[in-house]
């Protein structure tokens, strides 16, 4: 059998972080410029870790600079370890995610990696409490690019590194719970799968033509026959 390549998103895909991120986000910001509040009415939902910082940014007419960002991102970190260890509401594993990462774990032509707009060290925190780390083989970050459609090749070398072996378009899987995740994939020729356990209707994922919708992760046997 082909070897396939599977990459989940994070928030809202695999777990929920009860808004340990944004807090910890809303910290470091404060921190370093005095802000509070500092992203308000920004939607995170899709976006890379560093596109919501320089979002921000603008929208109080600061200036980005590297160092800065470098900053911010190591005060993020050590708010995100002590934050997600908190009882914050909603916190939780999203459902069926288990059930699939198992099954999925069972078949050794499936690749199961990681496509998040987190950084690196962050999604690693945010899975770690939930102990779910040890799914995964690899992944692409925010870290290695801010621009969201720029990680499926990352992933895609990574895994025919890995695996010594050469991966079809239509051999890589975007799973995901936003537009954004279906539009990254989308000029890969990558396939897409989408569950409306974030804040996206079934419409508005719809909307952007995914290859497979679910309401959510449970129906492990039917998202098992995708990758058959």
């Amino acid at each position: 059998m082909s070897t396939k390549l599977l990459l989940f998103d994070v928030d809202g895909t695999l777990i929920h972080s009860g808004g340990a991120g944004r807090r910890a986000m809303h910290r470091a910001f404060e921190e370093i410029y005095g802000i509070e509040d500092g992203f308000k009415d920004i939607s995170m939902y899709g976006m890379t870790d560093p596109l919501i910082l320089k979002e921000a940014l603008a929208n109080h007419g600061l200036e980005w600079r590297k160092q800065d960002e470098e900053r911010f991102k190591r005060l993020y970190i050590t708010y995100l370890t002590t934050g997600i260890q908190a009882p914050l509401p909603q916190k939780r594993i999203m459902p069926g995610t288990v059930e699939l990462l198992d099954a999925v774990s069972h078949r050794e032509n499936l690749v199961r990696g990681l496509l998040t707009g987190n950084w690196e060290q962050g999604a690693k925190i945010k899975l770690g409490f939930f102990k779910l780390n040890h799914y995964f083989e690899l992944g692409a970050f925010a870290d290695d690019s801010e621009i969201r459609e720029d990680l499926v090749p990352v992933a895609v070398k990574r895994c025919e590194e890995t695996r010594e072996v050469e991966l079809k378009p239509e051999d890589v899987y975007v799973i995901g719970d936003t537009p954004l995740d279906i539009l990254c994939a989308q000029p890969h020729g990558a396939r897409t799968i989408v569950v409306a356990t974030g804040i996206h209707t079934k419409e508005d994922l719809l909307a952007e033509k995914p290859d497979h919708f679910f309401p959510d992760l449970t129906d492990t046997a039917e998202i098992m026959k995708i990758f058959s």
